[in-house]
């Protein structure tokens, strides 16, 4: 399955220290079931993560901060890519190695037969190379996952929204040709693919946290604003 980046991530760290260095405000937070949030982990849960975010988007617009952009990474990246389809009110995504075609990896988490085996007991319980649990996926989280419409989402974002897609070329969960198929769909998208990288950019942090920041940084305004930037 994809790995979910939880908020303590290297990834997230540098690129929030980034940012704040860029005099921009970053929160970084755990999905339920995630990290140090409470709740269960769910396999698919696509679109209740994107509510989770709505949820985070509008307690800060309400604390009067301007949401410039929302950033994920893996799952993280599906979820920000399906707010932006659902909730036109962030005019910047970046989507680092998400996954576009949902149906595929399947196989390689659950083993084969998943779908016989998931309707005769109504779960998979998923484990570690050491034999110890993980998670368990139930059937409704599975149809959660495959019912979602990535093709349809990513073409529901509105041209006004600027999408970048950051992907490694030696990504081995998820195949850097997913990220072409973003290209292909999203109206306003841009598409970097990072020559040498894995999944999680091991030696090519500096190259993602540039390429993010310049994407997110707030261009000049004719107008300026008081509300700080988040």
């Amino acid at each position: 399955m994809d790995s979910e980046l939880q908020r303590d991530d290297s990834i997230l760290v540098d690129l929030a220290a980034a940012l704040a260095s860029a005099g921009v405000n970053a929160f970084r937070f755990d999905f339920a079931g995630n990290g140090e949030s409470e709740g269960l982990f769910q396999y698919g849960n696509y679109r209740k993560e994107a509510d989770d975010l709505r949820s985070v988007v509008s307690y800060f617009s309400e604390q009067k901060y301007d949401i410039i952009a929302l950033v994920g990474h893996s799952k993280g990246g599906n979820a920000v890519l399906l707010y932006a389809s659902m909730y036109h009110d962030v005019t910047v995504i970046v989507n680092i190695s998400g996954r576009f075609a949902l149906e595929e990896g399947i196989e390689g988490r659950l083993g084969k037969n998943f779908l016989q085996r998931i309707k005769k007991d109504g779960y998979i319980d998923v484990r570690n190379k050491k034999g110890k649990f993980e998670y368990r996926v139930t059937e409704e989280s599975l149809r959660d996952r495959l019912s979602t419409d990535t093709l349809l989402s990513s073409r529901s974002i509105s041209k006004g929204c600027r999408v970048l897609t950051v992907h490694g070329s030696e990504d081995e969960t998820v195949p850097a040709r997913d990220a072409l198929m973003f290209a292909a769909h999203i109206p306003n998208h841009d598409l970097h693919i990072v020559v040498g990288a894995n999944h999680r950019y091991t030696g090519h942090e500096q190259e993602l946290t540039s390429l993010a920041l310049d994407f997110i940084k707030p261009r000049p305004r004719k107008s300026s604003s008081l509300r700080p930037k988040l």
